[in-house]
């Protein structure tokens, strides 16, 4: 090819290079022509409009809330429109739920938490047709303060927790606009398991909710599932407290393993490296033998276990107990099983609301239970499992499948979901485990089950110092690095027992979910960090 030839090659790419940018520049100035005449159409029919509305005062966008002022203004809350405040007139602060414009009316659902009311704006004299077109144009999640007179309906409202009543609303103002687009909508990730695929309509699943945790959390069965966590914790410690326990607060980051193995977390600690806990067990027995004689413990455990299961997490809420007893470590057992009585008797009586809302989505059963509490022996349970079938060895450890076939098996025969399994094989339990006198293969350690699943693991701990030491060598541990723990009993010990309970795991069972990341507030497990 000759130079003129590339030469002349290359002017012609210039040249339609330049048309390319001249064309681009055209499209971008007629775009911003368009643009600036729409907008410069709405200005005017904002204008106009603002001179024929009557109601231009009583609806709008507030100006960020940067405590400006204040209000004597009281709001009522969602939960609180019953029939006892018909016909009042009220403020209520909420979030846009739905919203559906019919001819000259605006339906809306505000949602608080887990309750949610109709509310109503129709052209008439306290609103004119540009507030109800404003009404209906709010992005769903918005935060709104309405002022509205509370009516009473003639047929109930069953899409509504609030079904007696519904707001006739006389203003309304945007206090916080959510984004249009959301990464997922409310009412799809509410819809009953199965319903969603039945009916073509769209259902979320799991990694959608928790990568979007904060909208998941909002809707009214995850308000519902946290609340009532709440309540477990709450009566755990009502409970414990009253039977004279002393809630401590124990390290999280530790010199040595404190379950043994290697399923711990190594963090970075100045010149050398420690662990995150995988239980508060060392610091509760210390405390014992400080003379505490019952204590308890509501906090994080951290396990770095590979387990990619529907109930392991890296990161739970640890509800840990220990009590020194008189003489026999069934003394604590009992203590346990009462605590965990009463935290079911207080879910059933004060959170039935949680409950319903919860079994709208997911059905479950009612949680049953016995007084007394159920307790079998190891040999029992594993004589249930032969005679229906199971191949197990005296010294094996309960699979996950073995567990909830047995516990299968004894709501058959006994009718309960809770119940307790004692005299574990010592071969498969923790090094501080007290054996069995009478059979050294078996030791004085005890599981309990809600709904075929463990949620405790517990046992009498070992208070003699040389007993210990023989048995960490046993299991291959570093003394050295459990010393201060050891040399805590050579001052005398009392006798005590205790457990550890996950709480996701006690509000999964008794509620009857699937999955332990659903009652985690942001779950942490093997492949999730974040949010």
């Amino acid at each position: 090819m000759t130079k003129e030839n590339v030469q002349g090659g290359g002017e012609e790419e210039q040249q339609a290079q330049s048309k390319k940018a001249l064309k681009k520049q055209q499209k971008e100035a007629e775009k911003a022509a368009k643009k600036a005449e729409k907008q410069a159409k709405l200005a005017s029919e904002q204008q106009e409009t603002e001179e024929d509305d009557f109601a231009k005062d009583r609806y709008g966008i507030c100006p960020m809330v940067q405590s400006q002022q204040k209000l004597d203004r009281a709001l009522v809350r969602v939960q609180d429109l019953t029939l006892e405040k018909a016909e009042q007139q009220i403020w209520v602060r909420a979030r846009i739920h739905t919203s559906r414009a019919k001819g000259k009316q605006c339906f809306l659902v505000l949602r608080h938490q887990q309750f949610t009311v109709q509310a109503l704006l129709a052209v008439g004299d306290r609103a004119s047709k540009q507030m109800v077109k404003f009404a209906a144009n709010i992005t769903k999640e918005s935060i709104i303060d309405v002022e509205a007179v509370v009516k009473k309906v003639e047929q109930k409202i069953e899409s509504c927790s609030q079904q007696d009543v519904e707001l006739h609303v006389e203003r309304i103002f945007v206090i916080s606009q959510s984004e249009a687009r959301l990464p997922l909508q409310l009412e799809d990730a509410v819809r009953p398991e199965g319903e969603g695929d039945e009916e073509g309509r769209a259902t979320v699943n799991q990694d959608t909710r928790l990568d979007n945790r904060v909208i998941d959390l909002r809707t009214t069965t995850s308000q519902a599932i946290f609340r009532l966590q709440s309540g477990v914790c709450q009566l755990f410690r009502d409970t414990l407290i009253n039977k004279g326990f002393v809630e401590i607060q124990t390290p999280k980051i530790i010199s040595a393993a404190s379950e043994g193995g290697a399923n711990v977390f190594t963090v970075s600690y100045f010149k050398t490296s420690a662990y995150l806990a995988q239980s508060p067990q060392l610091y509760k027995q210390m405390c014992i033998c400080a003379d505490f004689d019952k204590v308890f413990c509501v906090g994080p455990v951290f396990r770095a276990e590979d387990s990619n299961t529907h109930r392991h997490l890296t990161e739970f809420v640890g509800l840990d107990i220990e009590m020194a007893f008189s003489y026999h470590y069934h003394e604590v057992i009992d203590s346990i099983t009462d605590t965990m009585v009463q935290i079911f008797k207080g879910l059933r009586d004060r959170f039935q609301t949680e409950i319903q809302t919860v079994n709208k989505q997911y059905p479950s059963e009612p949680f049953k239970f016995l007084e007394p509490t159920l307790r079998l022996e190891y040999k029992e349970g594993l004589a249930m499992l032969r005679a229906a079938g199971v191949e197990m060895g005296d010294e094996e450890d309960l699979s996950t499948p073995n567990e909830k076939l047995l516990g299968r098996l004894v709501k058959e025969k006994y009718d309960t979901d809770f119940y307790v399994l004692d005299k574990y094989p010592l071969a498969v339990r923790p090094f501080y485990t007290m054996p069995d006198p009478n059979n050294p293969k078996y030791s004085n350690s005890y599981d309990m089950f809600m709904r075929g699943e463990e949620i405790l693991s517990g046992a009498q701990r070992i208070h003699d110092a040389q007993l210990l030491t023989e048995r960490a060598m046993h299991h291959n541990i570093d003394l050295e690095k459990i010393k201060a723990y050891i040399d805590s009993f050579r001052y005398g010990a009392p006798p005590h027992a205790g457990g550890g309970i996950g709480l996701e795991r006690v509000t999964m069972l008794y509620l009857g979910l699937h999955n332990v990341r659903q009652t985690s507030m942001f779950p942490r497990d093997p492949k999730r960090l974040t949010p």
